[in-house]
């Protein structure tokens, strides 16, 4: 039997939003791998429970995201001392001064598209912007590996640094499963309202101001339709707030807040349409779970979107408000249509899986081990 290799993976990032691929990677690879030796490396107080003696969860003190010196030399010198074979980062923020068998996972480069600069001055969020740039290729140049969850980001990341696509390798994500427990009507939605919904941030790059411009077109010819957006209220959403604020379809548009998922269930379950109108997307969860729900989407047709999503949705152009709310009525009024985006919506969903990500994974950490790779 060969040597018991150890595979260290970074998933301090695993309790965000963005850190749910680390997580789930995780849990399958307890399943299917009984042999590697893992050292999970986690925040400070993160509760993550392991179930199998092979795998360990190790503190890490160090910020996910922080150019103090201190901090680089002190998680590298943290690596270095766990004698990995292999590190499994889950994102390019990583130690500058680590070499050695390095998986990196690069979700999207929407970051360099999209200005966020919150209350930094022009200047320095230049600087922060050219920094991260040189560390995300610096990342990329010392990976064995780079996983990227559709062709697109990896085609995507090809054009922005030319020398590693040969580094690689696609790795669909997938949905959540569907809750089977009991879904709830939220308490701001009436009992036979008909409304249309997207669930998710609202950052720029979501597009969420020409959602609201095309959902006043809509209602000029469906004046009972309810526009019902869900996400965690953060400055974008009281900004979206404002700015829905004194539009003809104003009091027809509600933005509920975080909501528990059986909340969530039964506004996927209920739902005209599920209306996803981003720029840019490394995966697009949201409306693939909308899908597994039974819910017609409607999406944009940008970056990785139709790659993923295939004949199960209704496309429109993202930059087109009027394009946006013409697609989104033939949803609402074209029954054959809706029928064929709810049957296709669900063999869309169950062509992904958490279990074959991890899979795919395990390939890539025995390819990298010299191990013999299954058939």
């Amino acid at each position: 039997m060969s040597e018991r290799k150890h595979i260290v993976i970074d998933a301090r990032i695993r309790q965000a939003s963005s850190g749910r691929p680390l997580a789930r990677l995780i849990e399958h690879l307890q399943d299917i791998d009984s042999f590697h030796r893992y050292t999970i490396l986690v925040k400070p107080g993160d509760p993550l429970k392991l179930q199998k003696s092979n795998f360990t969860a190790l503190p890490c003190p160090y910020p996910q995201f922080s150019l103090n010196p201190l901090h680089e030399l002190g998680f590298a010198l943290q690596l270095y001392r766990l004698k990995p074979d292999l590190v499994h980062f889950g994102m390019t923020q990583q130690p500058l001064l680590y070499f050695g068998n390095i998986v990196t996972m690069t979700h999207d480069l929407t970051m360099f598209r999209f200005v966020r600069q919150g209350e930094t001055s022009l200047p320095v969020y230049k600087l922060k912007m050219g920094l991260y740039a040189f560390m995300v290729r610096w990342s990329h140049m010392k990976s064995k590996r780079i996983t990227v969850p559709t062709k697109w980001v990896a085609q995507d990341v090809a054009k922005f640094q030319p020398g590693v696509a040969d580094k690689l390798v696609v790795t669909y994500e997938s949905g959540e499963l569907q809750q089977t427990g009991k879904a709830r009507k939220p308490a701001a939605i009436g009992e036979k309202d008909a409304f249309i919904m997207y669930l998710g941030t609202a950052f720029p790059h979501k597009n969420l101001e020409r959602l609201l411009d095309a959902f006043d077109i809509l209602h000029r010819s469906n004046p009972k339709l309810r526009l019902v957006l869900v996400g965690k209220k953060e400055k974008h959403y009281e900004e979206l707030e404002k700015q829905a604020q004194g539009r003809s379809s104003a009091a027809n548009i509600i933005i509920t807040g975080f909501l528990p998922d059986e909340e969530a269930k039964w506004l996927y379950e209920h739902c005209q349409a599920y209306v996803f109108p981003s720029l840019s997307e490394g995966f697009g969860l949201p409306a693939l779970e909308a899908m597994g729900y039974g819910a017609p989407v409607a999406s944009s047709n940008a970056t990785c979107l139709p790659e993923l999503y295939g004949e199960a949705a209704q496309y429109f152009d993202p930059t087109s408000p009027k394009d946006m709310a013409a697609k989104v009525a033939d949803v609402l009024h074209d029954k054959n249509l809706r029928s064929n985006l709810i049957k296709n919506g669900h063999a869309q969903a169950a062509r992904y899986s958490w279990r074959q990500f991890t899979e795919d994974t395990l390939i890539i950490y025995k390819e990298l081990l010299d191990e013999t790779v299954d058939a």
